[in-house]
C-alpha cells in the first residue's frame, strides 16, 4: 500500500489547485474593471509598475547576499531589454486588449496554446529536431495541429446557446456586457500575444543559459518592461478616465494582479516544480479554461456556446497531447516555460526533470 505524504503528495496538488483558481479569479477581477471602465493598456502600466516596486526590494537583496553573481554587460543588459519588450509591453498589452473585446475564457483558452507555438518556434531556432519516426515528435506535431483547430473553433464558431447566468455586476457594467463583444478581433489579438510570448520562452531559454541569475533576469526584464509600456502608454490610451483608479474593483484588479503574479505565483510554480516536476505542474494549465467559463458565465454574465465548449475540449486534448510527447521525449530537454523559473539546455541529449515544460497560460507575471 503506498503511502501519501503531506508535503510530497497532498500539499502541491492544493497549492497547483489554488493556484489555477486563483489566477483566473485575477483575470476575472481584471476584466471587471475594464467593464467598470478602466484601460487595459492603464491596467497594465499600473500593474507592472506595482509589481516591479515589490520585486525591488528581493532584488537588492539578492545583490547584497549574492556576491558571486554573473557580470552585468550592455550586450546583458540589451538581452533583458528585448526580453521586456516581448513579454511585457507585446504580449501584455496584446493580451489584455484582446480580453477587453473578448473575455477570460478566451484568454485562458488561447493561453493553452503556448505549447504548441513554442514548440514550433522551438523548431525554427533549432532548438527543437523533427524526426517523423519518432512517436514524440508525431504526438507534438498532433497536438499542436490539435491546439490550432480548436482555438478556431473557439474563436469563430459560436453554436447554440447553452447557459447564461445573471451578471451580479452593477447595471453600468450589465449595459456594457449587453453590447455585441468583438470575439473574433479580440481573439486574433490574444493569439497574436501568445506568438510574442512564445517568442520571448524560447529567447530566454538562451538568455538564462547565459546569465544563471534568475532573480536579475526577472527583476530588469520587468522593469525595462514597464519602462517601454509608460513610454507608449499616452499614444495607445488617451481617454483620461480610462486612467483613473477610482477605489473598488479597478484598485482591486491592480492589487490583485502585481501581488498575485510576482508573490504568490511565481513562488508556488517554482516550489511545485521541485517537489513534483514539470509534468505535475503543466497537468493543471488545461483546467483553467473550466474555471475561466464557470466564472465568466457566473461573474461577467459571459454567454456559454457549445463552440466554446467543443473548441475548448479540443485545446485541452491537443494541450495533453502535447505534454505526452514532450513526456516521452527522453533524449531532449523542453524548451517551454511555466513563468520566470528558467533552466534549460539546448544542447541535444541533455535533460534536466525540473525544468518547466509550458508557459502557464494566459496570467502575466510582474
Amino acid at each position: 500500500m503506498l503511502a501519501w505524504s503531506w508535503m510530497e503528495d497532498v500539499l502541491p496538488f492544493v497549492a497547483m489547485l489554488m493556484l489555477t483558481c486563483l489566477d483566473m479569479v485575477v483575470l476575472t477581477v481584471v476584466k471587471a474593471a475594464m467593464n467598470d471602465g478602466m484601460g487595459s493598456i492603464a491596467y497594465v502600466v499600473y500593474h507592472n509598475t506595482l509589481g516591479t516596486l515589490i520585486l525591488l526590494p528581493f532584488f537588492i537583496i539578492h545583490m547584497i547576499r549574492k556576491v558571486d553573481r554573473p557580470p552585468l554587460t550592455l550586450r546583458i543588459l540589451f538581452k533583458f531589454f528585448i526580453l521586456g519588450l516581448l513579454r511585457i509591453c507585446l504580449f501584455e498589452i496584446l493580451a489584455y486588449i484582446g480580453v477587453s473585446y473578448s473575455s477570460p475564457t478566451m484568454a485562458s483558452a488561447i493561453g493553452n496554446l503556448a505549447p504548441g507555438f513554442t514548440f514550433l518556434i522551438a523548431v525554427f531556432f533549432r532548438m527543437e529536431k523533427i524526426d517523423i519516426k519518432s512517436s514524440s515528435t508525431i504526438a507534438k506535431l498532433l497536438g499542436t495541429i490539435l491546439e490550432i483547430s480548436g482555438a478556431m473553433v473557439f474563436i469563430f464558431y459560436d453554436g447554440p446557446l447553452i447557459l447564461r447566468m445573471t451578471s451580479n455586476l452593477n447595471s453600468h457594467n450589465r449595459l456594457l456586457l449587453s453590447q455585441e463583444t468583438k470575439w473574433v478581433f479580440g481573439g486574433l489579438i490574444i493569439t497574436a500575444g501568445a506568438i510574442f510570448g512564445c517568442i520571448w520562452a524560447v529567447l530566454q531559454t538562451k538568455a538564462s543559459r547565459e546569465y544563471m541569475d534568475q532573480q536579475t533576469i526577472v527583476f530588469f526584464y520587468c522593469l525595462f518592461g514597464t519602462i517601454q509600456c509608460i513610454a507608449v502608454s499616452p499614444f495607445l490610451e488617451q481617454n483620461q478616465n480610462a486612467w483613473v483608479l477610482h477605489p473598488g474593483i479597478r484598485v482591486t484588479a491592480v492589487v490583485l494582479g502585481a501581488v498575485c503574479s510576482t508573490v504568490v505565483h511565481i513562488n508556488v510554480v517554482i516550489w511545485c516544480l521541485r517537489k513534483k516536476g514539470p509534468v505535475f505542474v503543466v497537468m493543471f494549465s488545461p483546467l483553467s479554461i473550466v474555471i475561466a467559463m464557470i466564472m465568466g458565465v457566473t461573474f461577467l454574465g459571459d454567454s456559454l456556446h457549445l463552440g466554446s465548449v467543443i473548441g475548448a475540449m479540443v485545446i485541452i486534448g491537443g494541450v495533453y497531447t502535447v505534454i505526452w510527447g514532450q513526456a516521452k521525449d527522453k533524449n531532449k530537454v523542453p524548451v517551454v516555460v511555466v513563468d520566470d523559473d528558467l533552466d534549460v539546455s539546448d544542447e541535444p541529449g541533455s535533460s534536466d526533470q525540473t525544468a518547466p515544460l509550458l508557459s502557464s497560460r494566459n496570467e502575466i507575471e510582474c
